[in-house]
C-alpha cells in the first residue's frame, strides 16, 4: 500500500511539474508576443519620426540623411581605395617614425644577437633581428619584463557581465522615443513662428513694421522741407513725394519686409500682410506729419 500511496504522490508531482511547464511555456510565449508587439510598434514610430525629421529639415534648408557625429578621439574612417593609417601614438597625434636601427626583441642597450653569451633557440640562423631568450640568474635577470595591457586600458570596450533584459532595453527605447517627440514639437512650434518679432502677433508685426517705414519718410520728407526752404527742392517735387512718393516706398517696403521675413518656415504658405492697414498707415502719416510741422512752425513763431 505504502508503494502505490508512493506511486500516486509521485504521479501528482509530474503532473504539478507538467502543468508549471506548460503555464511557463504559455507565459513566456505571451512574453515573447508583447515584446515583437512593442518591437514593431517601436519600429513604426521610429520610422515616423524620420519621416518627420526629414520634413523639418527640408523645410528649413537642412539635407535629409545626417551622417553620425564622429566619437571625440575616434580616427577619421578611411575612404573606399584608401590604405589603412598607421595607428596613432601614445599622446593621440601621429606614430613617430623610429630615429636609428631597431632591434627587435632587446631593450635600449642591450646585447645583439649572436654577440654575447645568450644564445639559443631564437639565435639560431636563418633567424636573423630575432633576440636571444633571457637566461635566469644573468645580467638580465634585473631587467622588467613586458606588461600585458588590459582591454580595458586598451580602449576596447568591456563586456557586459549580466544578461541584457529585452523589456528594459524597450522601456528604454520607449523613453527616448518620447524625449525625440518631444523635441520635434518644440522644433515645430519654434518653426511656426517668423523670424522677425516672433512673439507679436500678425497684426501687432505689421503695425510696427509698416509705422517703422512711415517714420523713415517722415524723417525724410522733414530733410525735404528744409531744402524746400533753402531752394534746392521746389513746392511740386515736395508735394508730389509727400503726398505719393514717400508713402509708396513705404508701403512697398513693408509689404517686402513682411513677406519676407514675417512668413513661418513650416505653416502658411504666404504671411499675412494686412495691405489696407499699410495703405492707411503711410499714406496718412506723411501729410498728417506735414500738416503737425506746419501747426507746430506756426504756433512757434
Amino acid at each position: 500500500m505504502s508503494t502505490f500511496d508512493e506511486y500516486a504522490a509521485l504521479a501528482r508531482h509530474l503532473a504539478a511539474q507538467q502543468r508549471a511547464g506548460e503555464q511557463g511555456a504559455a507565459a513566456e510565449a505571451e512574453r515573447r508576443r508583447d515584446l515583437h508587439a512593442a518591437v514593431e510598434y517601436l519600429d513604426r514610430r521610429l520610422v515616423a519620426q524620420g519621416q518627420r525629421l526629414d520634413h523639418l529639415g527640408r523645410t528649413i534648408g537642412s539635407p535629409p540623411g545626417i551622417p553620425a557625429p564622429v566619437p571625440p578621439g575616434a580616427p577619421p574612417s578611411p575612404g573606399p581605395g584608401a590604405s589603412p593609417s598607421p595607428a596613432p601614438g601614445p599622446g593621440g597625434g601621429p606614430p613617430s617614425p623610429p630615429s636609428g636601427p631597431v632591434s627587435v626583441g632587446y631593450p635600449d642597450n642591450g646585447p645583439e644577437p649572436g654577440t654575447g653569451s645568450t644564445g639559443g633557440a631564437a639565435a639560431a640562423p636563418g633567424r636573423p633581428g630575432v633576440g636571444a631568450y633571457a637566461q635566469p640568474g644573468g645580467e638580465d635577470a634585473d631587467r622588467a619584463l613586458p606588461v600585458a595591457v588590459s582591454a580595458t586600458a586598451a580602449g576596447v570596450p568591456a563586456q557586459r557581465t549580466g544578461q541584457v533584459d529585452p523589456a528594459t532595453e524597450l522601456e528604454l527605447a520607449r523613453r527616448w522615443a518620447d524625449e525625440a517627440d518631444r523635441h520635434a514639437q518644440q522644433a515645430e512650434l519654434l518653426a511656426q513662428r517668423p523670424a522677425l518679432l516672433p512673439t507679436w502677433s500678425p497684426m501687432a508685426r505689421a503695425v510696427a513694421v509698416y509705422l517703422g517705414f512711415a517714420g523713415a519718410s517722415v524723417v525724410l520728407m522733414l530733410l525735404m522741407v528744409l531744402a524746400s526752404g533753402v531752394g534746392v527742392v521746389d513746392g511740386f517735387t515736395l508735394y508730389a513725394w509727400m503726398c505719393a512718393g514717400l508713402p509708396a516706398v513705404s508701403l512697398v517696403g513693408g509689404w517686402v519686409v513682411l513677406g519676407r521675413w514675417g512668413r513661418p518656415a513650416v505653416g502658411a504658405a504666404t504671411a499675412p500682410r494686412y495691405p489696407v492697414l499699410g495703405f492707411l498707415l503711410c499714406f496718412l502719416a506723411v501729410p498728417l506729419a506735414y500738416c503737425g510741422y506746419l501747426l507746430l512752425f506756426r504756433a512757434l513763431r
